[in-house]
């Protein structure tokens, strides 16, 4: 992608531009600070809150190895939180954030690798941002120094379509200050997803809606936009619409890319399963902040909303379909509105960008096929990643490549041990999850109804 394509990103040296503020995607709110930023969560008019510079780092961070994961997003993040409450803390904030690895491996074949991002406590990507907000958002909540007062009690309220869920969960359970509240499409999770959905307790609620993740979504943003729940209650989010998890999911890919660079001397390319696109707008961050990240590509399940913009279509957000790739059930990309934001026009937008929608029996395919093909066993999601590559081998591209592994293949055991043979056994983490007791509320897919059970 080249530095003219993103609109409103200057490229100046960081250290010479005043801190960064942040904005909304649809221009109704002033320029505020990061902290007002990752506490709101949704900007006031409804929009996302986006910086309005990009930074661009210099050559000696961006092409340099790092020894640790929390070292080089320290490092990435550090402009964000120049005028920051957290910026002094930042470094030891991420140490505890990012205190796992995100492991980039050879897979069979020349230039193939997967960037394994399940490593976690709840055995999904998500894990590092959740981690890097709680964290921020207890830093932010520390009495202050000036008058000993701390602010209330906040409820995090996060709708998910799989994993997002479990890792707000394990972020914030049993942190002093913080309520939880998790919206999840009832029947359209994995077994095991649904189980570490419900098996917190303690201050976290977990609701199975009676509908789809696009509901879940409709009702988690019109509940943070609403002005007198608001006043009534401390209330914010913990989706790939809040800043806080938009801006540490960059750490993984500059780690990587500068790391891959420093040996090989060319940058890496990367292939990212995506449904609600905060994944992939992290890549294209730290891509523009000059971290060495060559092409950026999307994989989307069947839900081709995404594919069909970037092969000249409209962007006509549809009713969610139900796919193995559950995660990536989203009809209506929220993040997308960040993407729109920084490109001058949908032209530029489609010629940084290629996207590939896969079916259900393509994901089935390349599960079975992957521990002979490629070396590993690969969740659902990470299948459409690797039914992208090879679309990218068979165009006869030979650069190398890496596939985003969003989740442990554990989370899917009764659609991938049937097509690779053999039982696939959980990580440790996510074992002591499904051995804990659930329990859920049900709840009807209606912005009142859960506006009810808030206030309650």
């Amino acid at each position: 992608m080249s530095a003219t394509d993103l609109d409103h990103a200057v490229s100046a040296d960081a250290v010479a531009e005043p801190p960064i503020a942040y904005v909304s995607t649809r221009g109704g709110t002033p320029p505020t600070g990061i902290d007002a930023a990752l506490i709101a969560g949704l900007a006031p008019d409804g929009g996302l809150y986006v910086p309005t510079r990009i930074p661009r780092l210099p050559d000696a961070i961006t092409r340099t190895p790092s020894a640790s994961l929390a070292a080089t997003a320290a490092q990435a993040l550090a402009p964000y939180f120049e005028a920051s409450r957290l910026r002094d803390a930042l470094p030891a904030l991420c140490a505890r954030a990012f205190d796992f690895d995100a492991p980039l491996l050879p897979m069979r074949g020349d230039h193939d690798f997967v960037l394994e991002l399940f490593h976690g406590p709840t055995a999904a990507f998500k894990d590092y941002a959740a981690r890097f907000l709680a964290e921020c958002l207890a830093g932010l909540r520390a009495p202050d120094a000036r008058d000993g007062d701390s602010v209330g009690d906040t409820t995090i309220l996060v709708a998910t379509s799989g994993d997002t869920g479990a890792a707000v969960a394990g972020a914030f359970h049993r942190r002093p200050g913080f309520a939880v509240v998790i919206l999840y499409p009832e029947g359209r999770v994995s077994p095991r997803q649904a189980h570490g959905l419900e098996c917190w307790g303690d201050n976290v609620r977990t609701f199975r809606v009676a509908g789809t993740f696009d509901d879940c979504q409709r009702m988690a943003k019109t509940a943070l936009s609403d002005r007198d729940l608001r006043e009534r209650m401390a209330l914010t989010s913990a989706n790939s619409i809040s800043l806080g998890r938009l801006l540490p999911q960059l750490a993984y890919y500059a780690h990587t890319a500068r790391n891959f660079f420093a040996v090989h001397g060319v940058p890496l390319n990367l292939i990212v399963p995506t449904g609600n696109l905060g994944n992939a707008a992290a890549a294209l961050l730290a891509q523009r902040m000059g971290f060495p990240i060559g092409e950026v590509a999307l994989a989307s399940n069947a839900n081709d909303v995404l594919p069909r913009f970037f092969a000249g279509g409209d962007y006509a957000p549809h009713p969610t379909l139900a796919t193995l790739a559950n995660a990536m059930d989203v009809g209506a990309p929220s993040n997308f509105e960040r993407l729109r934001h920084w490109f001058a026009d949908d032209d530029a937008l489609r010629s940084a960008i290629r996207a590939r929608a896969v079916d259900d029996a393509t994901i089935r395919s390349h599960v079975a096929a992957a521990p002979e093909k490629h070396g590993i066993v690969a969740c659902p999601h990470t299948a459409c990643g690797l039914a992208m590559l090879d679309d990218v081998r068979n165009a006869g591209d030979i650069r190398p490549w890496a596939v985003v592994a969003t989740a442990h293949p554990a989370k899917f055991e009764t659609i991938v041990e049937p097509l690779v043979g053999h039982e696939v056994p959980p990580p440790p983490a996510l074992a002591e999850c499904l051995a804990r007791p659930a329990h859920g509320e049900a709840l009807a897919a209606d912005d009142a109804a859960l506006r009810e059970r808030l206030l309650s």
